[in-house]
């Protein structure tokens, strides 16, 4: 039998509590999606912290799914009534056939070439080039599988500094590919540090897939010391406020990578950094800039 991929309108004010009760009578998953997505009367929400005022769509389609043989019309019913809807709203089911999920979803991701020497490569995959250095990382919940032109630009900016014997920090270190990368290309000491208990973790598990030894804390657990080497790829709202406590991190004569930042906001970046050290753009890939600079 085939999975139940049910979905229907609603308000924005009705689209989370509805997802939320229909997780909890037996929906597989549940999602928000913007009712007019494609077309002029699309409304972007994904951003910044702090750059959504109002989140959510006033046209919101509530996509869930079922397994084979429930009975949709009493589970919807029941979550309506659940939420104070008056009526149970129209909806459309489309059967999904079942599928190696595992299988699908590894297919979509191949080994990626940064450079001449340097790869990320899926645990799945033979890597094309043993000799290379070859980064062993699976998509997860962390970001950073290296397939996003920031990540890129950092990697690249790493593989032109690293020198052997030199210190690195990873800030905002997500999957921790960055401070990873750094170690197999001859940096002696790394750390990363990351807001999200759920990418330190991640960071670990893939350090030690790497064979590679790496400190790596959460922002309860400050980073303390001084690195010849920091690099930061978040975005510009946190690499604003951060900026004291990033720059604290640079030893005199060290290096300052920044990415996660847009061609339009580079300037104002460098403008604030400007208090500590001197930046400017090192590099450049589709509207995504890298500032780089040395501490005086």
């Amino acid at each position: 039998m085939a999975w139940q991929n049910v979905s229907f309108l609603t308000d924005a004010s009705h689209a989370e509590p509805m997802c939320d009760v229909l997780l909890d009578v037996g929906a597989l998953s549940a999602s928000i999606e913007d009712a007019d997505a494609g077309t002029v009367a699309e409304k972007p929400q994904f951003g910044e912290p702090g750059s959504v005022n109002s989140p959510g769509w006033e046209r919101s389609r509530v996509v869930a799914l079922f397994e084979p043989g429930a009975d949709i019309a009493a589970l919807l019913a029941q979550a309506s009534q659940a939420i104070g809807l008056a009526g149970v709203p129209d909806w459309v089911v489309e059967e999904v056939a079942e599928q190696n999920w595992v299988q699908l979803t590894q297919s979509q991701f191949d080994p990626i070439r940064v450079s001449e020497r340097l790869w990320i490569v899926p645990s799945w995959h033979d890597s094309p080039d043993p000799d290379a250095v070859n980064l062993i990382l699976d998509p997860g919940m962390a970001f950073g599988t290296g397939s996003h032109p920031t990540t890129r630009l950092c990697l690249e900016w790493l593989e032109r500094h690293v020198a052997s014997g030199c210190t690195v920090l990873d800030y905002g270190c997500g999957s921790g590919i960055l401070a990873i990368a750094a170690a197999r290309l001859g940096a002696a000491r790394v750390a990363g540090v990351d807001i999200d208990p759920q990418a330190v973790a991640a960071a670990h598990a893939n350090a030690e897939r790497n064979g590679v030894t790496a400190l790596f804390a959460d922002s309860t657990q400050p980073m303390a010391g001084e690195y010849d080497l920091v690099v930061a790829n978040i975005l510009s709202n946190p690499l604003r406020v951060l900026a004291p406590a990033i720059c604290a991190h640079v030893r005199s004569s060290g290096r300052l990578a920044l990415s996660g930042i847009l061609r339009e906001q580079a300037e104002e970046i460098i403008a604030i950094y400007a208090q500590w050290l001197p930046m400017q753009v090192a590099d450049v890939r589709e509207d995504w800039v890298c500032l780089a600079g040395i501490k005086p």
